[in-house]
């Protein structure tokens, strides 16, 4: 960043506080003000009573009355100071309190509106990455800001009051300051450098180190034997970022120590200079202590100010993907109302390619669903059926094609009306770990309240049974790291049984399209055949089934057979072992293992 972009970001951070809170921010102003001018005050009061002290030692009627009026003068300010810096501490936190609120409840809200495809690209989830990192730590960052603020009024107050003792005293320390100040900027902008280069390993080693935290996944990894190439890995990573940037001021360490040196010098000349003045008696004997500690604040103050700009540099840097993030597009939402469940929904040519990718997922797809209808699509991993459930959804928009619903494009269809006719169970269900078994359940609708669709639910999802056994029933917790109130602990579910849970929330939603994408892969053959009976029997609903198991694709009235993005077959089951084509060869295997049974 040029001190022009930095000056422009540091602006834009202090106008966004002063959006969220204008009066805090307004105090943490005045507060720099007092921090900086203060003890240049109670300098100024402390080289008075000096020298009226040795006056009044000498016998002077009047010094005696000015060192007492000093001395409370002082003390008023010391205790000025105290109690400011109580009253700052409140407001610091009060102040921290909102704006990061504020700030990570725009983040958040912005984040779960972006276009869907935004959440596959690496480049969206990079820029998330330093984004976050930004609104994390904005109330910090403008804590510092008000510090550096502070501390250059310290550094410029220092030197103007210096050039009221001696200009080329003040020249001279200030020339001190400089090279500190530029050995800092450099440096620090080859940590910036450094910092944005390496998003992706940090972001490895925080997935390593989430994975080597996680009971369900220490077991394989201590059984694969592979813990320590894991840590391995990790301190490699670890040393790419940490180490490196270590390595950075190990390069600046002998460059500092001449500036620092520098700035010794300077106080050094100064407080001889003062002394040589005092002795030849041109300067009263209290000078000597204004200057020592205006030097001393004047030094300490461009430390500070290169200190602090140096720590906000790189989170000042990060601003502008702060605001570049929050200025990506949002998620277009369909204007056209949707009166009723659609009796028909189409897909005309659709093909579809993910953004950044060179080739095509979906190629010319074109079938129809009626209200009411079963259908399955199947096909080998890869084909493009997970996909295709997306542009169902409404997720994403074909990349040329239509997706109709009753005639309109579902693109121009209001997003939030249609999913309230979806139940969507995809492979990759959500687990609320957080929360209870029933709560599992009814996050599947947050706006019904209905006991009887619950306890219909459970019972659809044969998921009634075990949740009866949980130590608090439905008001169990569902990870063992959790625990109510009452100090019940919460337990582990097995695959089969969240999958249940996730199938209950799904039947809680009640929407008049269910889809459902390989919903039982961990549940038993015999309780998916009860379910799917269940299911199959709500001639109310349309239901889009993507399975490998013949036992649910069978009972499909019409099956669409998917490969490599293109639709080859369709039919009912009969009508496509009839044919003895890829549908047939695809579940060959299980149709000879239903013979044998049979």
């Amino acid at each position: 960043m040029t001190l022009r972009e930095q000056a422009a970001a540091i602006f834009s951070v202090a106008k966004l506080s002063f959006s969220i809170a204008p009066g805090a921010v307004l105090f943490k102003l005045a507060g720099a003000l007092v921090s900086s001018l203060v003890p240049f005050a109670t300098a100024y009061f402390a080289a008075l009573t000096t020298t009226a002290l040795v006056a009044a030692y000498g016998g002077s009627e009047q010094a005696k009355q000015q060192v007492l009026v000093y001395i409370i003068i002082t003390s008023v300010l010391g205790l000025f100071s105290l109690v400011w810096s109580s009253i700052d501490q409140y407001v610091q936190a009060k102040m921290r309190f909102i704006v990061e609120s504020k700030v990570s409840d725009r983040m958040y809200e912005q984040f779960l509106r972006l276009e869907f495809w935004r959440y596959d690209d690496k480049e969206t989830a990079d820029l998330y990455d330093k984004a976050q990192k930004f609104s994390q730590f904005f109330a910090w960052i403008f804590d510092r800001l008000a510090s550096i603020i502070s501390q250059l009024i310290t550094m410029i107050a220092g030197v103007v009051a210096l050039v009221t003792v001696n200009v080329w005293m003040a020249l001279f320390v200030l020339i001190a300051i400089i090279p500190g100040t530029y050995l800092q900027f450099r440096l620090t902008r080859q940590q910036v450098e450094h910092w944005n280069k390496n998003v992706e390993t940090r972001r490895a080693k925080s997935l390593i180190e989430w994975n080597l935290l996680q009971p369900g996944i220490i077991v394989e990894l201590r059984l694969y034997g592979i813990v320590r190439y894991l840590l391995d890995l990790r301190s490699t990573l670890r040393d790419k970022d940490e180490k490196a940037r270590i390595e950075f001021e190990r390069k600046y360490v002998s460059k500092r120590l001449l500036a620092d040196a520098l700035q010794a010098i300077a106080e050094l000349g100064s407080l001889i200079w003062v002394t040589l003045q005092v002795i030849s008696r041109t300067q009263p004997i209290g000078q000597f202590v204004y200057v020592q500690q205006i030097v001393q604040r004047a030094l300490s103050g461009s430390n500070g100010f290169i200190s602090e700009l140096s720590s906000i540099d790189e989170d000042v840097a990060n601003l502008f993907e702060y605001q570049k993030f929050m200025e990506l597009a949002q998620g277009k939402v369909g204007t056209i109302a949707l009166k009723d469940m659609p009796e028909k929904i189409e897909f005309k040519d659709v093909w579809f390619r993910y953004h950044g990718q060179d080739s095509d997922v979906l190629k010319g797809i074109s079938f129809s669903i009626i209200r009411g209808q079963h259908i399955a699509i199947v096909g080998e991993n890869g084909a493009g059926k997970t996909t295709l459930i997306k542009l169902l959804s409404g997720v994403y928009n074909p990349t040329k094609g239509e997706v109709l619903v009753d005639g309109m494009l579902l693109f121009d269809v209001k997003t939030d009306q249609w999913h309230k006719q979806l139940a969507v169970l995809g492979q990759d269900f959500a687990k609320y770990w957080f929360a209870t078994a029933k709560d599992n359940v009814l996050f599947g609708d947050v706006d019904k309240n209905s006991r009887e669709l619950l306890d219909r639910a459970l019972r659809d999802a044969e998921a009634e049974e075990f949740v009866k056994k949980l130590p608090k029933g439905e008001d169990t917790h569902v990870d063992n790291w959790m625990q109510d109130d009452e100090g019940t602990k919460g337990v582990e579910l097995s695959g089969g049984q969240w999958q249940r849970l996730a199938l209950a929330r799904n039947f809680y939603r009640d929407a008049p399209i269910i889809i459902l994408d390989e919903p039982t892969s961990a549940i038993d053959a015999l309780a998916e055949s009860r379910i799917f009976k269940k299911l199959l029997g709500r001639k109310d609903k349309t239901i889009i089934t993507i399975s490998h198991r013949l036992t649910t694709v069978e009972k499909a009235d019409v099956i669409y057979m998917l490969e490599e993005g293109e639709l080859t077959e369709q039919g009912t089951h009969k009508e496509l072992i009839a044919k003895k084509g890829r549908y047939y060869r695809m579940f060959e295997s299980q149709l000879h293992e239903s013979e044998l049974s049979e």
